[in-house]
């Protein structure tokens, strides 16, 4: 594992936020399960807009401690399949805090959110 790789994994691990570069910088909450960042867009859920059309996106991972910047790279976006992913869908999930349904939150992602999944190269210079 590439130095810049160690430092994307242990930045999303520590930190359930990020920035992304759509219209403007935007905070969205995520997880990190299995190599990649999930995160929900849509229905009641945090607004992402366009980020599901795009086929890669700029993101900034934070110091949960003091907010300086740890790393920044260019992840591959990829539209999940909630049925079939429904590890990383769980995962997700358990991050979401505040939920007003929380007994039903999967089922209402799969009726009305998109689950995306940000890729982070496999190994940066």
């Amino acid at each position: 594992m590439t130095e810049n790789a160690a430092a994307i994994e242990e930045g999303a691990k520590k930190s359930g936020i990020l920035w992304l570069t759509l219209d403007r910088p935007r905070l969205a909450w995520h997880a990190w399960h299995e190599g990649a960042i999930y995160l929900v867009t849509g229905g009641e859920e945090q607004e992402l807009p366009g980020l599901e059309a795009l086929d890669q996106v700029h993101v900034t991972l934070r110091s949960k401690d003091n907010g300086a910047r740890l790393v920044e790279f260019d992840a591959a976006v990829t539209v999940v399949d909630q049925g079939a992913a429904a590890d990383a869908v769980a995962a997700l999930a358990k991050e979401r805090l505040n939920a007003r349904d929380s007994e039903h939150l999967t089922e209402r992602w799969a009726r009305d959110s998109t689950v995306l999944r940000l890729t982070p190269p496999a190994s940066t210079a």
